[in-house]
C-alpha cells in the first residue's frame, strides 16, 4: 500500500497538542478530517511524529498515511488540504517513500526552540514567552551542559506518563541570542519525554534567576524525581522545529527551511 510523508506546520495556539484528544480540537484531527474530505475514505488515517502539548507549535513536523493507490497530482492534493484545513494549519509537501519508514519510529532526532523575548512585544505574544524575571543566560548556558552527559530524565518528565522508557540522549542544549532581547534555547535529541522540554527551561530559569545552583541542577537530574524540578515553562514558547530521518526510503526534507 503506498505511503506518503506529509511535510507540515502548525500553530498549537487553539489545539490540545498534535494526537486526537477525547471532546477537545487537536491537529490530528484536523489532518483526519481532511483526507476524510480529499478521499472519501474512513480507513485512511494520518500518523504523527511525535505529540506535542497543548499550546505548542510546530514551525515543522512530519506525519504519514497510507493509501490504496498512488496519488496521480500530488501538488493538486497539497492543495486540496491546504484549502480545506483551517488557516492554523499547513501542509508543504506530500512524498511518496517505502512503506518501511514511519514517521514517528523512524525518526532518528527532533530539535525544539523555546523562544524567549526580553521585551514587551504584541507581535510575539503567541509565539514567546515574556518573563517577569531577570534571567543569566550564562549560568543556564552552563547549566544546560549537564544535560548532555546524562541519559535518564526522569525528573522532567511528566507524572503517571505511560513512557516505556526515561532514557533519551540529548546531543545539543543551548541558549542562543538571535537579536535584541530575542533568545532561544535550542535543544536536539533521539526523542523527547511528555512535558521534558517546558520542565527542562522552567528549571533553567530557577538556576538564571539563582534560586538554585549549576549543582543543584545537577543533582535534580540525578534524583529522578520530577517533583524535585522546578515548573514546566509556558506552553506558547515551544516549537518543533526539526526531525532528521534516515537517508534514502525516499524521503528528502524539501520544507524544512521554510
Amino acid at each position: 500500500m503506498p505511503r506518503y510523508f506529509v511535510e507540515m506546520a502548525y500553530d498549537g495556539t487553539n489545539y490540545h497538542g498534535w494526537q486526537i484528544q477525547p471532546n477537545a480540537a487537536s491537529v490530528q484531527a484536523e489532518m483526519n478530517a481532511a483526507l476524510l474530505k480529499i478521499f472519501r475514505d474512513p480507513e485512511i488515517y494520518i500518523v504523527g511524529a511525535g505529540r506535542t502539548d497543548t499550546g505548542v507549535h510546530a514551525d515543522y513536523f512530519v506525519a504519514h498515511f497510507d493509501i490504496p493507490e498512488a496519488i496521480d497530482d500530488i501538488e493538486h492534493c497539497i492543495f486540496k488540504f491546504n484549502s480545506i484545513l483551517p488557516p492554523d494549519i499547513a501542509v508543504y509537501s506530500m512524498q511518496l517513500v517505502d512503506d518501511k519508514l514511519h514517521s514517528r519510529f523512524s525518526a532518528l532526532s527532533r530539535t525544539y526552540h523555546y523562544r524567549l523575548t526580553l521585551k514587551k512585544n504584541p507581535m510575539m505574544r503567541a509565539y514567546a514567552f515574556k518573563p517577569i524575571f531577570r534571567l543569566d543566560f550564562d549560568l543556564m548556558n552552563i547549566a544546560a551542559q549537564q544535560l548532555l552527559t546524562r541519559t535518564d530524565f526522569t525528573s522532567f518528565s511528566r507524572l503517571h506518563s505511560n513512557a516505556k522508557t526515561n532514557i533519551c540522549n540529548i546531543d545539543h542544549a543551548q541558549w542562543i541570542e538571535n537579536q535584541c532581547n530575542i533568545w532561544t534555547f535550542e535543544i536536539k535529541a533521539n526523542r523527547f519525554l511528555r512535558n521534558m522540554v517546558r520542565a527542562i527551561v522552567g528549571t533553567l530559569f530557577d538556576v538564571g534567576r539563582r534560586k538554585i545552583t549549576v549543582e543543584q541542577f545537577a543533582e535534580i537530574i540525578d534524583r529522578k524525581d520530577r517533583c524535585s524540578a522546578g515548573s514546566s515553562a509556558a506552553a506558547c514558547g515551544l516549537s518543533l522545529v526539526d526531525i532528521e530521518y534516515p537517508e534514502g526510503h525516499g524521503f528528502a526534507a524539501m520544507a524544512r527551511n521554510k
